[in-house]
């Protein structure tokens, strides 16, 4: 339940790069997210990927833990706000979500930006 395997995590340049081409996207700060449908066949109901950007985060320790707060904060709320509402409907999606922010926010701001994407993630999705 709380666990984050490596089938969870997106790979695919094909899938990433028709993610960012014909997928949707919104702005839920620091986080921007991406997303689209998927075909049926994946094992996990959403395939994900975290983006920090290098311009903005020069030197890579500090990518490094923006990225283990962002997986930490999806791994422990992903079971109940995203994957219940998408086994219920029937869809699986492919996510990239982004961090825009201007400054490591701690953990605590990070999981509660993230129970708020999850949840406007989950209401989009199934639309």
């Amino acid at each position: 339940m709380y666990t984050l395997k490596k089938e969870e995590r997106l790979c695919n340049k094909k899938l990433i790069d028709g993610l960012f081409h014909n997928g949707s996207s919104f702005l839920c700060y620091p986080f921007k997210v991406s997303w689209m449908h998927a075909e049926k066949d994946q094992q996990f109901p959403v395939q994900i990927v975290f983006n920090v950007g290098k311009k903005r985060y020069k030197r890579a320790v500090d990518r490094n833990l923006i990225k283990r707060r962002m997986r930490e904060a999806y791994r422990l709320n992903k079971q109940i706000n995203l994957y219940n509402a998408l086994d219920n409907a029937g869809k699986k999606l492919v996510l990239s979500v982004s961090y825009i922010g201007k400054e490591i926010s701690s953990f605590d701001f990070v999981e509660k930006k993230m129970l708020k994407l999850l949840t406007q993630l989950a209401g989009e999705a199934i639309k």
